[in-house]
């Protein structure tokens, strides 16, 4: 019985951070979608945001399929910083590799977001 209450708890603490899963999602969509079009910068702000906001609630998420996500979302942005830094000195020396180089990360980054929500909208933890 003990079991039973434990998966209705851990399903009920799911729930409730659907909301905050969705908010940084849709903050991380903003920035992904900033990225791969051309003069749309919204900034790092919102990125910064979210991470912070899957940082301080990811504790919150521990047992519950939702905390995939959480490690989804922070995995991607570090990622990404980390590839667009190690890419950085491209725009240097070529612009065009450069350029190719960013565009191949936005969109890498964009699809983990699309698919971190497709999970999300079907209540199911992202298969890493």
């Amino acid at each position: 019985m003990s079991d039973l209450s434990d998966l209705n708890a851990n399903d009920r603490r799911a729930e409730a951070l659907n909301t905050i899963g969705w908010i940084s999602y849709l903050l991380h969509l903003i920035v992904a979608v900033g990225a791969v079009i051309p003069g749309a910068q919204p900034g790092a702000v919102l990125l910064l945001v979210a991470l912070v906001l899957d940082l301080v609630k990811k504790h919150d998420a521990e047992g519950t399929w939702q905390a995939s996500h959480f490690s989804w979302r922070i995995r991607s942005v570090i990622w990404a910083g980390v590839l667009y830094v190690v890419t950085a000195p491209l725009w240097l020396l070529f612009l065009l590799p450069g350029w190719i180089a960013w565009g191949l990360i936005s969109l890498w980054f964009l699809y983990r977001i699309i698919r971190g929500m497709v999970a999300m909208n079907q209540s199911r933890a992202v298969d890493a």
